[in-house]
């Protein structure tokens, strides 16, 4: 048990927002006997990384709750598949098929993968199936059940009866134009299917009903039961109502449509959920990564070269800071993971609550020792020219004896991803520099510097000596960019390991036939 007064201390993201909702949602809280938090999914794309993000953050928000309340917590997973599809996605296939039904409800067009009924369950499957594989708990609702199944329904009627005061909030924050078309339910086209965003000519309350214009034929319909589906930040407080949430995050992008949103649930007589807004995720350009686009990396790229842990510390780190996200982040991003592990070992307890990977593994700090950063390694996959994992690990136990896989399963893993993304991502980026005579001459007296090593020498000691050896040879006034030469020619790359670490490790003899193998 951790002790209250920590948990009350603490200023880790996720205990902060734990206490928020206990304070600000006392009451919702009491009366259901149960916290409720929700993430939303919009499956007009693939599930990308951006999804699994605000699942990974609420169930970090849920593992804090966990420590202060025994009462029973739920995740709501919901899609908004009833949605219509407005545009097709650059990375999806058979396009031509998908062009034939835009503006249809997600889960009445066929599923252009042709693996399922429809493209709103394929989606919601690939979204389910990962969920899984991270062992999240969460409880998924589809917006076409829910709809159809006549869950909502009374909350639509509710919609229905406050029809003028939600009209009263939303027209204001339109443009002259949208104004004039605006109205909070969309109509399913009886003969077409499509989602019509049309204005309503005439409410029936009494009778559940609506009367809009259909390109000059007046129609009449139910708002229950799936024949109506509500304007996106209409649709947003509906859920909340009906669903009675207590927690959701979401992109800063929706601050706007979150503001109105509670003003909608607040004229039908609730409160709004307590509220987290998240800065979102950029690609390497620094633009917003998207469904539709499929930039950024992807959620299965990144399990390719690193582990769902340090994907997960990624996700936890400066929530409301924009972030860039694709695959050359990934050895930074693991490397800060096996840090906090490091520093955890000393820790006490609220000190622990400050660690980022406290929160990961909520609370079951790893404790194996880490051999060597990711970085390091990737470094020796490439000198080494090892490509499978065993061949990896008989150059590691070359120089760290005694070593069984089995005791490091950490470090196991990272064997078989610094491979993959050695060959995938480095490889491919290096530029190894040719030195000119004079640079030559320099690297040549390191190496006849390191002829006074052993690979007994402590990492500082052979540091030194490389200190040494740049002084004596032009770079005095500049070790930078003695390191920068030593970098370029041995690995491709303007940076690299402690080069002290590397050679104690990987061997005096090897690197110096290493350096002479760049200079030749």
């Amino acid at each position: 048990m951790i002790e209250k007064t920590n948990l009350d201390k603490s200023t880790a993201w996720p205990l902060v927002e734990a206490r928020k909702i206990l304070r600000e949602k006392k009451t919702s809280i009491e009366k259901k006997g149960k916290i409720i938090l929700q993430t939303g999914y919009g499956p007009s794309g693939l599930p990308h990384i951006g999804t699994f993000a605000e699942v990974a953050r609420t169930s970090m928000v849920v593992n804090a709750l966990n420590h202060l309340t025994d009462l029973p917590k739920e995740i709501i997973t919901f899609s908004d598949d009833m949605d219509g599809l407005r545009k097709i996605p650059d990375n999806i296939p058979n396009q031509d098929l998908l062009k034939q039904h835009l503006h249809k409800p997600l889960t009445s067009i066929p599923d252009p993968f042709n693996k399922y009924k429809s493209y709103g369950e394929h989606n919601n499957e690939m979204l389910k199936s990962f969920l899984n594989n991270f062992k999240f708990k969460y409880n998924f609702k589809s917006s076409t059940h829910l709809y159809k199944s006549g869950f909502f329904n009374v909350t639509l009627q509710s919609i229905l009866e406050n029809y003028q005061g939600i009209m009263d909030i939303v027209i204001p924050t339109l443009g002259k134009e949208r104004q004039k078309t605006y109205s909070p339910f969309l109509p399913i086209n009886p003969e077409t299917g499509e989602v019509l965003e049309i204005p309503i000519l005439e409410i029936i309350k009494e009778k559940s009903k609506i009367i809009f214009d259909n390109n000059g034929k007046k129609l009449e319909t139910s708002i229950l039961d799936g024949n109506c589906k509500l304007q996106w930040k209409v649709d947003w407080a509906m859920r909340w109502y009906a669903l009675d949430v207590d927690f959701e995050m979401y992109g800063k992008d929706l601050i706007e449509s979150a503001i109105l949103s509670t003003k909608i649930i607040k004229l039908m007589g609730k409160t709004n959920p307590s509220g987290f807004a998240y800065e979102l995720f950029l690609d390497e350009k620094g633009e917003k990564i998207s469904k539709s686009k499929g930039n950024g990396i992807t959620i299965d790229q990144w399990l390719e070269y690193a582990s769902p842990e340090s994907l997960s510390l990624f996700m936890y780190q400066n929530p409301k800071r924009a972030k860039k996200l694709y695959k050359e982040i990934v050895p930074k991003a693991v490397d800060e993971y096996l840090d906090f592990i490091e520093k955890g070992k000393p820790q006490n307890e609220l000190q622990l609550l400050m660690n980022p990977v406290w929160h990961v593994h909520n609370g079951k700090m790893p404790k194996e020792e880490i051999i060597m950063s990711f970085s390091m390694l990737l470094n020796l996959v490439e000198t080494s020219n090892a490509n499978t994992k065993e061949l990896l690990w008989k150059f590691v136990k070359k120089y760290k004896k005694n070593l069984l896989e089995k005791s490091y399963p950490i470090f196991d893993n990272l064997v078989g991803y610094a491979i993959k993304y050695f060959n995938d991502v480095i490889k491919k980026q290096k530029k190894y520099k040719k030195p000119n005579a004079e640079e030559k001459i320099a690297l040549e007296a390191l190496v006849k510097t390191l002829g006074k090593c052993n690979d007994d020498m402590s990492p500082e000691d052979i540091q030194t000596l490389i200190y040494t050896a740049g002084k004596e040879n032009g770079y005095k006034d500049n070790l930078r960019n003695w390191f920068k030469l030593i970098y370029e020619v041995v690995f491709g790359d303007e940076n690299g390991p402690r080069m002290g670490f590397f050679i104690s490790f990987f061997g005096v003899n090897e690197t110096k036939q290493l350096i002479r193998d760049k200079i030749k």
